[in-house]
Formats: C-alpha cells, structure tokens, sequence
C-alpha cells in the first residue's frame, strides 16, 4: 500500500492539474460565447414613426455589415421619449427632433457624447383626391377633414402647424383637424378617406402621390439619435454607421435629406 502511495499522489496532481485546466478552459469558451453573443444580439431601437418605410432597408444593410440584427418599436418621439423615462429597454432612441433627444441627455436618460442628427425631416402633402392637392386648395368649402399628428407629442404635428400658420391657414382649417398619435396614423385617417388630406412627413408620401410642401414655410426637423444609458456597444455602432454614406443614401432614397454634405 506504501508503495502505490507516490504515485496515487501523482494521479492525484495530475487530476487537479487537469481539473484546473478543464475549468480554465470551460471558463474561456464561456467567455468568449458570452461576448459572441453581445456582439451577435439584437438592438431594439424606438424609432419615430416617420422612419417606418425606411426599417427593413436600414436593418438588411446594417445586419449585412455588422451581425446585428435590429428590432424596431415605431411611435410618436413624444411617446416614445416617455417610455424611455418610465424606464423602457431600449438601446437607441431615432427622434423626429432634436429637442426630445437633448432633453433625455440632459436628464441622463441618454449618453450626452452619443447624439447625432441623422437627417433632416421634410413636410408632404396627401390626399387621395386630385383636389386637394395644395396647400390653397385645402381652404376651399368642400374640404371636410384634414389630419395631422397630435402636435403635444408629434414633432411633424408641431411642423404641420408651422406650415399651415406661415401660409395663413390655421384659423380657416383649426375647426376641420383631425389628429393622429403619430404621422403613420395621421396619414392612415387620409388614405383611408376618413380625412380628405393628410400633412404629414414626406417619408411617407413622396412615392405614394404625396406633394412636398413648400420648406419656406417651415423649420425643418433635425432628426436626432442617441444611445441609452445601459445599451451595449452595437447600439454606439449603429448610429455611427447611420450617419455614413451608405445609410444616408439609404434615407435619401425614402425622402429624407441627408445631413453629408452633396
């Protein structure tokens, strides 16, 4: 028994040797998985809703590159800058204005160094009759309804209004507004005639019949993004790569102005 006793004390070191090399390498595998799968996971980005024709795009060209695929949650940036407050997981906020973004950084809601205009939002006009197809137009008696989306929390709400002000309107139609929580609801009430015109983002209309409204009688929006507080380093990768060429031209061909310079 004495004998066997050295080298049952060699297996014994040679089992916790192995053993520790086991563990160190099981950690390592684990570790490099875990990583994989935070470079590999899924961004959930609330987006405002004007970006809605634009998301598939964006995502296909953005997973291509990167690995990352994206999940949208589309609504008012008024709406959408509430939930974010109430504590709402998403990785990145797409506001229609600049103003919602740079007050959830300056509340710590957003990382401060992570805003970036993405683009430049523009005013279109629709309407599923021939006649309502200017801004003038609208002022005549046979125009029962007119959406827009609510301006309390809808940047192109409050940009409707601009336009409609500037061209002498707003006491003749305040009477005939119908209002949307968001643009894509404003712009459903007139494609589906329960409003005779819509003022709504130009992303929405431009390839659907819409008129682009006259941009002397409004500010445009500088649409604005930034990254939450606890979002991982995808959603920092993400806006970087929509302020590039490649995304811009992408927002260009849905009716946005890019923000790169021609």
């Amino acid at each position: 028994m004495t004998a066997f006793a050295p080298a049952v004390r060699l297996f014994s070191r040679s089992a916790e040797a192995w053993l520790q090399f086991s563990l160190i390498l099981l950690f390592s595998v684990s570790g490099s998985l875990s990583s994989l799968k935070a470079q590999t996971r899924t961004l959930t980005i609330a987006a405002a809703s004007d970006l809605l024709p634009v998301q598939n795009d964006l995502s296909s060209a953005f997973q291509k590159e990167y690995k990352i695929s994206i999940r949208w949650v589309p609504g008012s940036s008024g709406t959408l800058s509430r939930q974010i407050r109430n504590g709402a997981p998403y990785d990145v906020f797409l506001s229609a204005n600049y103003e919602f973004a740079a007050e959830l950084a300056k509340s710590g809601y957003l990382r401060p160094e992570s805003l970036r205009t993405y683009a430049l939002g523009r005013l279109g006009l629709y309407s599923k009759s021939p006649e309502f197809r200017t801004l003038q137009s609208l002022a005549g008696p046979r125009l029962v309804h007119i959406s827009i989306a609510n301006p309390l929390h809808a940047p192109y709400g409050v940009l409707a209004r601009e336009a409609l002000r500037n061209a002498g309107l707003w006491e003749k139609l305040e009477s005939k507004l119908v209002y949307g929580e968001n643009v894509v609801q404003a712009f459903q009430l007139a494609s589906s005639g329960n409003a005779d015109a819509a003022l709504v983002s130009w992303s929405l209309v431009h390839d659907k019949g819409g008129v682009p409204v006259d941009p002397k009688l409004y500010t445009s929006l500088r649409q604005t993004g930034g990254v939450t507080r606890e979002a991982p380093a995808g959603a920092n990768r993400f806006l970087e790569w929509l302020v590039g060429k490649k995304a811009q031209n992408i927002l260009t061909r849905y009716g946005f102005s890019s923000i790169l310079r021609p």
